[in-house]
């Protein structure tokens, strides 16, 4: 396969990463709003660990399980 062609599927990846990360993030959203209308607490540290460590297992490689974290650390 030539680069170009290995670039146009990077680019194709890209889209659907940042739709998803768009998905997720109004998800999110969505369960802010739906805990504040319960006096909930917002952030949840427990949920936030859990998130973490299992997006870290979900990380088959080539990107370390700690990479993973790390860049969920920032989606989160």
């Amino acid at each position: 396969m030539d680069i170009e062609k290995m670039r146009s599927r990077i680019d194709a990846i890209d889209a659907k990463l940042v739709s998803l990360l768009n998905k997720r993030a109004k998800t999110a959203v969505e369960i802010g709003k739906a805990k504040k209308s319960r006096g909930i607490p917002v952030h949840d540290p427990k949920r936030e660990a859990e998130v973490l460590n299992r997006v870290g297992e979900l990380g088959e490689g080539p990107l370390e399980r700690k990479v993973i974290r790390d860049i969920y650390c920032h989606i989160v």
